[in-house]
């Protein structure tokens, strides 16, 4: 309710409602009129497919396509090579591309945050974890090093006061960490909904530990980000991007029934799923204090070597 109501304040009835009709005529005027925009295929993407499947896109004069990446990593290695114009990513590797001067990337729209067993550390019956204390010196499952995986990870058992130093990272995509973990080439993982859920299905995984807990509560988690070249040459197409999904992201917060069936189509998962599975924070619009916090706890784990001020990252947002 909070995020809502922060959402419609900040972005006004125009946003949500009748300037995107008025946006469509616009639409010629848009310096590009086909975005690619590299994905994940996970829960986060609900309002992503839903301004997709609505049309909303479409009322801004923009056709819209999907490009999957393996990790948030590679979502934004196709943005930073320009086979991709926008990415989407969990937050760390923007920060990390602008720490190491890989790129210089703009944020230009939230997606989302964490909620309560949204993200969870999990494990199986067979495995010798048994509690996050088990957790030190384990084979623990992520997508990649320097991600959310990782970082909310190693975060969270700082939390508890398990050592994460001697930890084995097995880098493995994230269709695959329920086999990794039946077949012992893991011994813990962390995973995002869907796959929570999945690999409770299909390989009996229980969580560890929430990772709605301690410094991670709330925590953003992912959002849309585009070289600062795309941003000041694409002005008018990045605030069409940001209506549709602004006003997508409306609806998702206020009908789940309208996210469930998007899912099956485009995540893949089957209905029961979709129907069980707990839905992420969503959020479109851009609250540099709130987004602090994923530069200074990268910091504080050594990920990156100095700080960073968020408000020098965010693109300007439609509506503001």
């Amino acid at each position: 309710m909070l995020a809502l109501a922060a959402l419609t304040a900040v972005s006004g009835c125009g946003a949500l409602g009748s300037d995107t009709s008025s946006a469509a005529s616009t639409g010629s005027s848009l310096e590009k009129a086909t975005l690619k925009v590299s994905i994940l295929p996970t829960t986060d993407l609900g309002p992503f497919w839903l301004a997709q499947d609505s049309g909303y896109f479409q009322a801004e004069g923009l056709t819209v396509e999907s490009v999957v990446a393996a990790s948030g990593q590679a979502s934004l290695a196709k943005a930073i090579s320009g086979e991709a114009d926008i990415a989407f990513s969990t937050y760390p590797p923007f920060f990390t591309a602008r720490s190491s001067g890989a790129a210089d990337m703009e944020l230009v729209a939230d997606a989302t945050s964490v909620n309560p067993k949204s993200n969870a550390i999990v494990t199986v019956p067979n495995s010798p974890v048994k509690t996050i204390f088990d957790l030190a010196g384990r084979k623990i499952a992520i997508t990649a090093k320097n991600t959310a995986s990782d970082l909310l990870t190693r975060s969270v058992m700082q939390d508890h006061n398990v050592d994460y130093s001697k930890v084995k990272w097995v880098l493995i995509p994230l269709p695959n960490i329920a086999a990794a973990l039946n077949q012992g080439d893991a011994d813990a993982a962390y995973l995002p909904e869907p796959y929570v859920t999945q690999a409770a299905k299909t390989a009996g995984a229980i969580p560890v530990v929430d990772i709605n807990t301690g410094a991670t509560q709330d925590f953003p988690l992912t959002g849309y980000g585009a070289t600062k070249t795309w941003v000041r040459e694409h002005p008018k197409t990045l605030a069409a991007f940001q209506r549709a999904m602004q006003k997508a992201t409306h609806e998702a917060l206020i009908d789940r029934a309208k996210v469930e069936p998007l899912l099956v189509r485009f995540a893949k998962i089957d209905e029961d799923t979709a129907k069980l599975l707990t839905l992420p924070g969503y959020g479109s619009i851009l609250d540099s204090r709130r987004l602090q916090r994923v530069p200074d706890l990268l910091l504080q784990l050594g990920a990156i070597p100095s700080p960073i001020d968020v408000n020098s990252m965010i693109a300007p947002q439609a509506g503001r």
